[in-house]
């Protein structure tokens, strides 16, 4: 027994001498705490989800948009210019978005939705499209799987509904870091999953809201589709106080599955909680002589007339 242990140990101590030569070691940042962290329960955090939402009746959000394609799939990432104009959001529902032409300034698009049905018209290009708030043709991505009620559900985090069960762990995270740091500062994070009622045994994540301990404020939301993948991902930075409200100013919208994102970016002249005109939410009818896109339509969502449609000369 004794030269067995002997043996042994005049192994582990050939081992520094066996592996010198294999081993390497390089330095990385020191990762670090924040220096104030805040504490809170399940309850209070779901109080303050609900609370956060009820406090908004309306926005009137001056927006810059900016929208990417693609990504591995195409092997490439196309993004647009940048689109000024504004969102408007009214509860429960309603939103419009109006963007403008960059440099000319005319208007891009006009679009609304009462959260079942929306319209969009592209004045410039003489055409509109029309359809559910639900994608009903899978094979409708980019922009074309886009819906308002995407947008609508990243900008403002619902409640838990009557119907929903939700948990939370806890984790880390690493914000965004200033180019002159000397260490990675980790965030700790509440992550809140949001599930269907149980059928049996099984229940369906739908969403998960994670938010900072540093501040309490959400940082991300990711929302799943029926098949369990994260269908919608929204990144939230940039809080600034609007009266009462604090709100992110930049919100990166990715929807991974059709290979689009939006940046939207709200500026200062953003307000809350005004009264909107009672034709906020109406375009009114699409013109005449305008070709329409019925995207729950197969034959008619795949002519394309706003992406092939050409105005006639004016010359």
């Amino acid at each position: 027994m004794r030269i067995k242990q002997a043996a042994a140990i005049g192994l582990l101590a050939l081992t520094p001498a066996l592996t010198g030569c294999l081993v390497h070691t390089h330095s990385v940042l020191k990762s670090r705490p924040p220096d104030i962290v805040y504490s809170s329960t399940l309850d209070q955090l779901l109080n303050q989800v609900e609370a956060r939402n009820d406090a908004i009746h309306t926005m009137i959000a001056w927006v810059q948009v900016v929208a990417c394609e693609g990504g591995s799939s195409k092997g490439e990432v196309t993004c647009y210019p940048a689109f000024s104009g504004f969102i408007v959001i009214g509860k429960p529902e309603q939103i419009s978005v109006i963007l403008k032409v960059p440099i000319l300034g005319s208007q891009a698009l006009n679009m609304v939705s009462d959260g079942k049905t929306f319209k969009m018209v592209i004045p410039r290009k003489e055409c509109a499209i029309i359809g559910s708030d639900v994608v009903t043709n899978p094979s409708q991505k980019g922009l074309y799987g886009l819906r308002p009620a995407v947008i609508l559900d990243s900008l403002m985090i619902q409640p838990r509904q009557d119907d929903q069960v939700v948990s939370m762990t806890q984790d880390s995270w690493t914000p965004p870091q200033p180019k002159n740091r000397k260490g990675i500062v980790e965030d700790p994070d509440y992550d809140i999953e949001f599930l269907s009622r149980p059928q049996g045994q099984t229940a369906k994540a739908l969403r998960v809201v994670h938010i900072d301990r540093v501040n309490l404020l959400p940082y991300r939301q990711d929302i799943y589709n029926d098949e369990g993948k994260v269908a919608t991902q929204a990144v939230y930075t940039n809080y600034q106080k609007f009266g009462d409200i604090n709100f992110p100013t930049k919100i990166v919208i990715q929807r991974p599955l059709d290979e689009l994102s939006l940046t939207i970016t709200l500026s200062r002249k953003t307000n809350f909680n005004q009264k909107l005109d009672a034709d906020t939410f109406d375009i009114g009818p699409i013109p005449a002589n305008f070709a329409v896109q019925n995207m729950d339509d197969p034959v008619s969502a795949a002519t394309n007339p706003c992406g092939a449609h050409v105005p006639p000369s004016k010359h």
